[in-house]
């Protein structure tokens, strides 16, 4: 593999908050430790093996990890905070980015966990705080509003939202420059097998107001590394309900199939992996505007995430997987 050109492995603009992030970051819905509902999806990794997954994203030179309090009760925020402080990192080395859980709650709830939030991460300051979902009795005025109020305290960096349609991106936007900041980010699931931001509106709406879109689920939860296709009868090991979505029954990857062979028939055009080009095209087709946030069980899944960035797809190869991923553009 040829080395990175030294432009595009640099760290990129996180919105107009001047924060700076690697192409590829890390995310953390992994480390729950299998707390609560979410923390069930994934298997369990224990402090040894978030450690080492931690210290790969680092040595291959990430620099911000996303979490959240949603994430095993805030289990997530304290191993990753764990694993920083054991490997020697200092507040300000790294970029840290959570979210606030909506769901049945209040905007009046925010001032109120923010507390546990900070002491989950300490020592590490939490550079961007984020509406997890549109879920909550407030109204998006008001998330926003107890938002603004945290970084004016100078308890948060800077605020982002998560699964917000257009619609309710910008409203958060208007909301936030009320107060002279701005919506630094959206963190939407985004991969060549769900393309629906593109037809939504999101996207476009995000290059126009400035706001950094963060994909989640880039690689559409190991559908893309074509495991599944080869031998389908892992879907049934698959801890959690994520083997019941439709994407991993067989209706599911007869359809994602083409996109599945022509990352293979590229990859080793670049002497990458499939996993390494799916994600590159996320991270270059839309530009500097998309970021993106896979996830991992080893340190091993972390190499191929960083190996992602150390490459550019031509035009034409981008223009290929654009053509054979359209079907999931949505309607």
């Amino acid at each position: 593999m040829e080395p990175a050109a030294p432009d595009f492995l640099a760290p990129r603009p996180l919105g107009r908050s001047g924060i700076l992030v690697t192409p590829v970051g890390l995310g953390c819905w992994q480390f729950s430790k299998g707390h609560g509902l979410p923390g069930k999806y994934w298997t369990t990794l224990d402090d040894a093996q978030i450690r080492g997954i931690v210290a790969a994203a680092l040595a291959g030179g990430i620099n911000w990890f996303d979490t959240a309090e949603g994430y095993g009760r805030g289990e997530s925020e304290r191993a990753l905070a764990g694993s920083l402080r054991d490997l020697g990192r200092l507040p300000g080395e790294i970029v840290i980015a959570t979210k606030w859980t909506p769901f049945l709650r209040r905007a009046s709830s925010i001032p109120g966990t923010i507390q546990a939030r900070l002491a989950n991460l300490a020592p590490f300051p939490i550079d961007l705080h984020q509406i997890h979902n549109p879920l909550s009795f407030s109204p998006v005025e008001s998330q926003v509003e107890a938002m603004a109020r945290l970084v004016e305290a100078g308890k948060i960096r800077s605020v982002g939202v998560c699964n917000f349609s257009r619609r309710l991106m910008e409203k958060a936007h208007r909301a936030l420059e009320k107060h002279g900041l701005p919506l630094v980010s959206n963190q939407v699931r985004y991969s060549l097998l769900d393309r629906t931001i593109e037809t939504s509106g999101v996207l476009e709406g995000a290059r126009e107001i400035g706001t950094t879109i963060i994909a989640y689920s880039p690689l559409a939860q190991g559908v893309l590394s074509g495991r599944f296709h080869d031998d389908p009868g892992l879907v049934r090991r698959l801890p959690g309900f994520r083997k019941f979505m439709p994407g991993f029954q067989p209706r599911g990857l007869a359809k994602s199939r083409p996109v599945v062979e022509t990352l293979r028939r590229m990859a080793p055009e670049y002497g990458a992996t499939p996993v390494q080009v799916a994600l590159n095209w996320i991270i270059t087709r839309a530009g500097d505007t998309v970021v993106a946030i896979p996830g991992a069980s080893s340190p091993g899944q972390v190499a191929d995430f960083v190996a992602a960035m150390a490459f550019r797809l031509s035009d034409g190869d981008q223009e290929e997987l654009d053509s054979v991923s359209a079907p999931f553009k949505g309607p």
